[in-house]
């Protein structure tokens, strides 16, 4: 009897995984392809898009270029589209130098304007009485109540028709709006004419407001406003700091009235 053969197991195959990783690699190249294929520009379309958006910026009507004659024909027998001129895009870039250069105008102007504002206020600017100085808002000049009021009183001293009439002829060929704001410290005060700093606040600004006016600036640029105690630059703890809080501020504000702005249109 013959001897029965042994059967021998078949080694494991470690390499399997390479027929995985390889599917893997085709799917994620096949991918990629697809990726590339979409994004792909139409330079056609790029182009149009273009011509669109200098018409908007310029305000000129798009060129009927960018529609060819249906009867346009290339030997292939596709319509022959004609590349729209980029003209329109590069013609919108001087409104924008336009834009900034105004912009520098103005900067350049609203100094001047502060330069000779201190050189024409002369002492009172120098000794503190008033201050010039740039916001966000315009260029603001504040004026200690002494200089233009008796404690208590909103009439305008006689003294302080100078130091307000060489504001209002710095202000006159401005077109800029002007806003007068009256300031108070925490003091209250109560009597017949002022029942409390609010009233003073705001018939001090509207006293100014109208000697300006009687100097020649346009009463259309002016509005008076007061604000009492709330917007105080010290502390109103000291005699020193209650007294910069006493104040009247002209606010010569950047943006111009409308009116003017329509003229500045027409012309």
């Amino acid at each position: 009897m013959g001897r029965r053969r042994k059967f021998e197991d078949d080694p494991d195959n470690h390499d399997r995984w390479l027929v995985s990783y390889a599917d893997f690699i085709t799917l994620l190249f096949a991918f990629f392809v697809v990726m590339y294929g979409i994004s792909s520009v139409n330079d056609q379309k790029y182009k149009e898009l273009t011509s669109a958006l200098g018409s908007a910026f310029s305000g000129t009507p798009p060129d009927k270029e960018a529609n060819p004659p249906p009867d346009a024909k290339s030997s292939a027998g596709k319509s022959v589209l004609k590349t729209p001129p980029t003209s329109s895009l590069i013609n919108a870039l001087p409104l924008a130098r336009l834009q900034k250069e105004k912009q520098r105008q103005e900067q350049e102007n609203i100094s001047a304007m502060i330069a000779n504002l201190n050189r024409t206020l002369g002492s009172l600017a120098t000794n503190g009485k008033i201050n010039i100085s740039k916001t966000s808002r315009g260029v603001r000049i504040d004026i200690a109540d002494g200089v233009l009021f008796q404690a208590g009183s909103a009439a305008i001293k006689a003294e302080a028709n100078a130091p307000i009439n060489e504001i209002t002829q710095v202000l006159a060929d401005q077109q800029y709006a002007i806003q007068v704001e009256g300031h108070t410290d925490n003091a209250p005060i109560s009597n017949a004419q002022f029942p409390s700093n609010w009233e003073l606040s705001s018939m001090r600004a509207t006293s100014v407001v109208r000697k300006m006016i009687e100097n020649g600036i346009d009463a259309e640029r002016l509005s008076a406003v007061g604000y009492s105690d709330t917007q105080p630059v010290a502390d109103n703890e000291t005699a020193e700091g209650r007294a910069q809080n006493r104040r009247v501020s002209i606010m010569v504000l950047y943006r111009k009235p409308e009116k003017l702005q329509a003229a500045d249109i027409q012309q």
